[in-house]
């Protein structure tokens, strides 16, 4: 059966509210660090009523989802491209970490999701999302440290899981302290000079 034009109009309509519901939500997270965001206030943002607001997400919790759904696809995407056009370890970790690094700096409200500040008091769905998140990004480090074996016939003084949990963890530290100095701190300040250290002992 062929969808009417009206149909097809009102689907899109839907879809740019709901774009615009989530760019308010992550637009109110950065301009309001530290305060917890109601859905009264959400609405006013938008122009809607609260009722509107859940016409389009069930519950506050999947707007939350629906943030992380974006940070996953925008990081996960781009360290696909970095996998298809660099093949040296040490090159591709380089620009994993640097691509989330920026991906941070540009969007200050998502890293109050990352780091759980935003989350507190929520569904503790949202907390395990987060936590998957970054055992999803560290299982993606520790596979290309592992292929160094075989790409470039070279080890690492430490195993490639210890390393990989760095990582991770110098990233998730950066956009910690970016929400706690009030998006001052940039998480991709000194980063070359940290990275030349890390890797020192490589």
């Amino acid at each position: 059966m062929p969808v009417s034009p009206k149909s097809t109009q009102k689907s899109a309509q839907k879809i740019n509210r709901k774009q615009q519901i989530l760019e308010c939500l992550a637009l109110m997270l950065e301009s309001s660090p530290g305060q917890r965001i109601t859905t009264a206030k959400l609405a006013e943002k938008v122009g809607v009523s609260e009722a509107a607001l859940y016409r389009h997400f069930p519950s506050k919790a999947r707007m939350f989802e629906g943030l992380i759904d974006f940070i996953e696809e925008s990081i996960f995407s781009r360290i696909n491209l970095i996998l298809t056009d660099h093949k040296e370890t040490l090159v591709r970790c380089h620009h994993i970490l640097h691509v989330l690094l920026i991906f941070a700096e540009r969007n200050p409200g998502m890293c109050r999701i990352l780091s759980g500040d935003a989350l507190m008091g929520e569904n503790e769905r949202l907390h395990s999302r987060v936590h998957q998140f970054f055992e999803k990004l560290e299982s993606q480090f520790k596979q290309v440290l592992r292929e160094r074996k075989l790409r470039e016939g070279k080890t690492f003084s430490i195993s490639e899981q210890a390393l990989a949990n760095i990582l991770v963890s110098f990233a998730e530290g950066k956009i910690c302290q970016y929400v706690r100095s009030g998006f001052d701190k940039k998480p991709s300040s000194d980063f070359n000079e940290q990275w030349q250290f890390l890797m020192a002992s490589k």
